[in-house]
């Protein structure tokens, strides 16, 4: 099997890198070569390398900045999937894109499906459902895995933005009314080599579709910090709870984004950790990144 991988230094993307060679020969694409912003040159990289997956895990996701750059994360989010999308239906080949809980809007209270009303509350959120609905008119051979507050030890994310501010900082204030799963990047692409290798198996037999893939379990992000500080052992910084009202950010989150699995597990056999327990992975991997 050829898999053509865009996005291979990102948080998903790097461990991808390494956990695809289990299943096929993997060409690993970045910035460099294809800029997601460029739509001749993604479209150019696919045709040349006429793979039989090709695995999105590149994005814009700059959630507060895309209110300032709406069409820039218009083009990577939603324009350079619709390209994917339309070179891996010509080709019959596999399109595997990853979106996001924020095209949720976070009214309900119950773990979304797959199948509930979307209605994001921001520019990234909407460049991603816009995206997802340019995927479903392009293509039939695709599987759109939606996943939640990635994080890992590298990059910009919660994790290490927390463990940097505790060694700044004696108190730290998260907000305490936004309800998550944590997903550690190392688990989602786990899971995503697990429904690769299901593809390779059977490409003909195998369901497409949009598929929730997170962590198991939910949480606040102060909960999270919570999480971290005690895994970390760190004693000495204090976190205050506070309210979404307390810490006002360009782009409105959603208060409540927990996914349910189901559909994957019933359709691929792909369940994920529990978030508290990939956290202890990703941390005790910390020493060695």
């Amino acid at each position: 099997m050829r898999i053509l991988l865009f996005g291979k230094t990102g948080q998903v993307g790097s461990g991808l890198v390494k956990d695809l060679r289990s299943v096929g020969t993997v060409r690993c694409v970045g910035r460099e070569t294809a800029d997601l912003s460029d739509l001749a040159a993604v479209e150019n990289v696919i045709r040349d390398e006429h793979p039989d997956v090709v695995i999105n895990a590149a994005a814009y996701t700059h959630v507060d900045q895309a209110e300032k750059e709406p069409q820039l994360a218009d083009l990577i989010n939603a324009k350079a999937p619709g390209v994917m999308a339309e070179m891996t239906h010509a080709m019959n080949a596999w399109l595997i894109h990853y979106s996001t809980d924020y095209v949720f809007d976070g009214d309900s209270t119950e773990p979304y499906t797959e199948d509930m009303t979307i209605s994001p509350n921001s520019v990234y959120g909407r460049s991603k459902a816009a995206g997802e609905e340019a995927i479903r008119r392009a293509a039939d051979r695709y599987l759109i895995l939606r996943t939640s507050w990635i994080y890992s030890n590298h990059g910009r994310n919660f994790l290490n933005t927390v463990l940097r501010l505790a060694k700044q900082q004696q108190e730290l204030r998260i907000v305490n009314d936004q309800t998550g799963t944590p997903t550690y990047s190392r688990a989602l692409s786990a899971g995503t080599v697990a429904i690769v290798r299901k593809l390779a198996e059977g490409q003909d037999n195998q369901e497409a579709g949009i598929f929730n893939l997170t962590c198991r379990g939910a949480t606040t992000w102060y909960g999270f910090a919570r999480e971290i500080f005690r895994l970390a052992g760190i004693e000495d910084v204090h976190i205050n709870p506070i309210t979404t009202s307390e810490f006002p950010t360009l782009a409105k989150r959603p208060s409540y984004s927990v996914l349910d699995n189901t559909k994957a597990e019933k359709a691929y056999g792909v369940r994920l950790p529990d978030w508290r327990d990939s956290l202890k992975e990703c941390l005790a991997r910390r020493a060695f990144t």
